[in-house]
């Protein structure tokens, strides 16, 4: 029952009377990490490529628009079409996985996203960048599902909680890291997609070398929501009006920062302080939700948001520095909201149904991404770059309007019955990760048996035994080519 799952959580205590509650030896811990680490620090390294490349393209792509003159519009459309193709993605990239094999499936995505880099400077027009991206965002989508396979893979109940939050660490880190490549380039050039386009196409090489033991679980995404609303509704209404929200953070910072006068290289500041904020607040604000209804810390999140958003809507920032420190306090105060809702939702939820609440509030979340970035658009055409805050202010308010009527309705789960807060499952980042390993006998989570590259290793002697042999045919077929055979008259 849910009592009894706490003790294989992340966080949990340990409740084993004969091993030891003191810390573990500095070399110990060090032996432990390693050992977590290096059976997948090839597949990390892929993520760090891929998410670094991602990173660039998404504060690029505002800016280039907004030097090539696009309207707000154009731009919004443009980031709704992302989310999209990223929703898609979710529900489609299992059936293309199992199909290929995550090796093949993978390398193929990375490619289409590669090329997607490049496309951009090819043709500059609007309506192909919406389609691009749409594209783009369903790779990304194929992309995590895979990567997140393999991690799952590979956890235990043992290592789960360093494995996924270096995840989660790299997955943060690479996409800051890809905005601010941005100050080192010339966005009105070609360099900046090329280099995008490198990073994305790297990443297919340390996974190309990657050997999976097994075939790794997939998760399909199912979304049921009127199912998801009666079993946690502030969960299912916060993660559809929380995607609106940071879903336009995330993509129309840089337009926001180019519109308010600001240069470049402090736009792409501006983006990666948003993200660089919510990296600060998520374990905080996440452990505080465990010693109160976690309703509480949303209503308080959403209205500070809110009241930020209005002063920058009212006060715009004067200065880089001002503007700057205003967008580390949004993603403050915005960026945890995702997974307080998330772990609020997981407090209703009995194990065997963590895979299917976890795609329903990750598809929730990406359809309010779609909306968010064009219906913000819309109004900074009507408003100015001010509309963009506004109509983010207008939203958190409305969901901790909606979180206060919910706590007169529904009392809160008893402390025993709560999940402890877990970064990795609640994080807005990546596909369907739980706070579980994933259950194979869930009929969500499906054995890939699609083809595999997993050649037996070979001693040395067998190396040198193929490295004599392809000599030896080598050196023949080369002598047959010297020394022809003479070609001989045939009789009439």
């Amino acid at each position: 029952m849910q009592s009894e799952r706490r003790s294989r959580f992340l966080f949990a205590r340990r409740t084993d009377p004969e091993q030891p509650l003191g810390p573990l030896p500095q070399n110990a811990r060090e032996e432990a990490m390693a050992k977590t680490l290096n059976p997948i620090a090839a597949l990390l390294l892929s993520v760090a490529l891929m998410l670094l490349g991602h990173g660039l393209q998404g504060t690029l792509l505002p800016v280039r628009a907004d030097l090539e003159g696009f309207s707000e519009l154009a731009v919004g459309a443009m980031s709704s079409a992302y989310f999209a193709g990223f929703v898609v993605g979710c529900v489609v990239a299992p059936y293309a996985i199992l199909r290929a094999g995550h090796i093949r499936a993978f390398a193929a995505l990375v490619s289409i996203g590669s090329a997607s880099a490049l496309l951009y400077a090819v043709i500059p027009d609007p309506v192909a960048w919406a389609l691009i991206r749409c594209i783009y965002g369903f790779t990304l989508a194929g992309f995590y599902m895979i990567v997140e396979s393999w991690l799952n893979e590979r956890a235990t109940n043992a290592n789960r909680g360093a494995l996924m939050s270096t995840y989660i660490i790299i997955n943060m880190a690479a996409i800051m890291a890809g905005q601010l490549v941005l100050t080192a380039v010339d966005p009105s050039g070609f360099t900046a997609f090329v280099l995008a386009s490198v990073a994305v196409s790297l990443a297919v090489v340390p996974i190309s070398m990657t050997r999976s033991e097994q075939p790794a679980p997939i998760t399909f995404v199912r979304f049921r929501p009127l199912e998801l609303y009666r079993t946690s509704p502030a969960a299912m209404v916060g993660c559809l009006l929380i995607g609106i929200a940071n879903g336009t953070t995330w993509t129309l910072a840089p337009l926001y920062a180019r519109q308010i006068g600001l240069s470049t290289d402090q736009a792409a500041y501006f983006a990666s302080a948003i993200i660089f904020g919510g990296v600060l607040a998520q374990w905080p604000i996440g452990r505080l939700s465990d010693r109160m209804d976690r309703r509480y810390v949303l209503i308080g999140l959403c209205g500070v948001t809110g009241l930020v958003a209005t002063l920058i809507a009212v006060v715009a920032p004067s200065t880089a520095i001002m503007a700057i420190g205003m967008a580390a306090l949004v993603g403050f105060t915005a960026q945890p909201a995702y997974s307080i809702a998330a772990a609020h939702a997981y407090d209703h939820v009995e194990a065997d149904g963590f895979v299917e609440t976890s795609s329903g509030l990750l598809l929730a979340n990406g359809i309010g991404s779609t909306i968010g970035p064009i219906t913000a658009a819309v109004m900074m055409g009507m408003m100015g770059p001010s509309g963009m805050f506004v109509m983010i202010a207008v939203v958190e308010f409305a969901l901790a309007g909606y979180i206060i009527y919910r706590l007169t309705v529904r009392q809160a789960p008893l402390q025993s019955t709560r999940t402890d807060f877990d970064l990795a499952a609640t994080s807005q980042v990546g596909g369907v990760l739980t706070p579980e390993l994933y259950d194979e006998s869930d009929p969500d989570v499906v054995m890939s048996d699609g083809p595999h590259y997993e050649p037996e290793p070979l001693d040395a002697g067998q190396v040198a035994e193929a490295w004599e042999t392809e000599g030896e045919a080598l050196a023949d077929s080369i002598g047959d080519e010297e020394h022809p055979e003479p070609v001989r008259p045939q009789p009439d």
